[in-house]
């Protein structure tokens, strides 16, 4: 094919594999846990061959990528979330992301607002980001790929280039968002597509990340995988970067005392974690003890109600409101735990003045979760004044 690698069918599949995985993996360990989320430094030189990389093959700009993922945390299912599938449609995400992050990048306010702290050196003004220059990659990579494989370099380069809209911009930013399971009540949509983060680089991992933006790991059960975390360990082996923050991990202490500063702190660094335990062991309880009670009318009520019961993402529109409304309205037990969750939400609202007044509310929730007679929200209330922060050895 006139390059000057001649290969069978498989191993130019293998050239692919490879190539596009050094670019996924440019993307999770330095766009987004180095750069967006300040999770872990790297080495001057690891980063800078990475942003080389993303030179040629994305043409993405550090500053352009942090900006907009940090905007989609703070405006996530949003009208101003740059690509949210629950505001602007499963199918234009995940057929149009690329477009979407082009229209995002053109909003240089928002640019200037969230892509702090990104590199401003020489090579990223007058190369990298340069209006002439900042295309340049990606024309060098096809010229590579031409020499190195002939005319077959050209369908080498066009799957480089549509790595990262068809899996970053569509799958992650599109179906992360609306199809998948959750270990983590989050107030947005995000889902873990699947346990084993292998081919995007651990990203398939949505859910957690958004549960702890600023973890280095995006694995949280001892079932799921983070490729991307076993290159952090491996770079970390040679120096070659170090993990700053990780998700916190939780102990809970059997027979303990009154809630303490140190309970409130876990609780405020937890919350998605706390919503989870108070869905899984209390929400969830009464409503199959209620639904067994229950004449069949109210058995499909209760199940139409379930998750905006449990979900944090959920918006409780005016259908919504009202098949709530009737379903708490028919179980003064639902009611109650239903009532007590919104309570436990206000202790960490962000207008409370004092972590002070944070105790004493949680110890009145206690207190009043206790003495409610409803089993499962007295030991759930047990379970909180145990709630610490597992001490890192």
């Amino acid at each position: 094919m006139f390059g000057l690698f001649e290969l069978p069918w498989w191993g130019y599949l293998l050239v692919i594999l490879a190539l596009t995985h050094v670019t996924i993996v440019s993307v999770t360990l330095y766009l987004h846990r180095c750069q967006a989320h300040r999770a872990m430094d790297l080495h001057p030189l690891v980063s800078h061959f990475f942003r080389f990389w993303l030179w040629l093959t994305t043409g993405m700009r550090t500053k352009d990528w942090a900006a907009i993922h940090r905007k989609h945390h703070a405006r996530c299912e949003t009208e101003e979330d740059p690509h949210s599938p629950q505001v602007l449609g499963i199918r234009k995400v995940l057929l149009e992301g690329a477009e979407l992050y082009s229209q995002a990048r053109a909003d240089r306010e928002a640019i200037e607002q969230y892509g702090w702290g990104t590199p401003e050196d020489w090579v990223e003004r007058h190369i990298y980001s340069h209006p002439r220059l900042g295309d340049l990659g990606i024309a060098l990579m096809l010229v590579i790929d031409l020499v190195c494989f002939g005319v077959l370099g050209l369908t080498v380069w066009a799957v480089q280039m549509l790595w990262i809209p068809v899996w970053a911009a569509g799958v992650i930013n599109g179906l992360g968002h609306y199809v998948g399971y959750r270990n983590f009540e989050t107030d947005d949509a995000a889902t873990n597509l699947i346990p084993w983060g292998i081919l995007i680089g651990g990203e398939e991992l949505h859910n957690n990340h958004h549960a702890y933006p600023s973890s280095a790991k995006l694995s949280l059960r001892w079932w799921e995988f983070d490729l991307g975390w076993l290159y952090i360990r491996l770079l970390s082996l040679f120096g070659l970067a170090k993990v700053k923050r990780v998700a916190p991990k939780v102990r809970i202490e059997a027979a303990a005392g009154e809630p303490s500063a140190e309970t409130i702190k876990a609780l405020m660094r937890n919350r998605c974690h706390v919503l989870t335990l108070y869905a899984r062991k209390v929400i969830l309880p009464v409503l199959r003890l209620e639904a067994r009670r229950a004449d069949r009318r109210l058995r499909r009520l209760f199940r139409q109600v379930r998750p905006l019961l449990v979900r944090e993402d959920l918006t409780l529109d005016g259908e919504r409101e009202r098949l709530l409304q009737q379903a708490i309205e028919a179980s003064d037990t639902l009611e109650t735990v239903y009532d007590f969750k919104n309570r436990l939400k206000t202790i960490w609202a962000r207008n409370l003045p004092h972590p002070e007044v944070r105790l004493q509310q949680l110890r009145i929730w206690c207190q009043e979760a206790e003495q409610s007679g409803i089993d499962t929200l007295r030991e759930f209330a047990a379970l909180l004044r145990g709630y610490r922060l597992q001490t890192v050895a």
